[in-house]
């Protein structure tokens, strides 16, 4: 800062020292960084997927050498957490693949000379359900699945009835 003199005025607009501000900017919102597309984004940030795995054997192998209660159960939650969040991720590519797929279908058909045609929600809904079905079906478990799923049901439907109150 500017030393001045006690003795004199000081005047009513003071000469002041600007000091450059640093822009932030975020990366999520800015148009800098470019549009945001999964597919690039899998591509570039790929070898995250290998250190995972690698992050995934050592805390299994840290599990099975632990002795400590308190750190075991910490260890089980973090190998609970990292096979979700594994499992999200290969939903989310298979729900991308499904999408790419028909999009590919409709590029098809409009070079054919067809009139596009897109699924509503419903639709693509029933296809996914109808896709779990087969996978289901080829792994054996659809039986299973089935009675779960009764089960669940009848449970709601016991809800649902009026109580026997009279």
């Amino acid at each position: 800062p500017l030393e001045m003199s006690a003795k004199k005025p000081v005047p009513f607009l003071r000469q002041v020292v600007s000091v450059t501000k640093k822009v932030r900017r975020d990366p999520r919102f800015d148009d800098l960084s470019g549009e945001y597309k999964p597919e690039i984004f899998m591509k570039t940030y790929s070898f995250l997927d290998s250190i995972k795995k690698q992050e995934k054997e050592m805390v299994q192998k840290q599990l099975k050498k632990c002795q400590n209660m308190e750190q075991k159960e910490k260890l089980q939650q973090l190998l609970n957490r990292m096979t979700q969040q594994e499992q999200a991720q290969k939903k989310q590519q298979k729900l991308r693949e499904r999408e790419l797929s028909l999009k590919r279908q409709q590029r098809e058909l409009a070079k054919q000379g067809k009139k596009p045609f897109f699924l509503k929600k419903s639709e693509k809904r029933k296809l996914e359900l109808a896709e779990k079905y087969a996978e289901l079906k080829r792994s054996g478990k659809l039986e299973s699945f089935l009675n779960k799923k009764r089960k669940r049901n009848a449970i709601k439907d016991k809800r649902r009835l009026p109580s026997k109150n009279l």
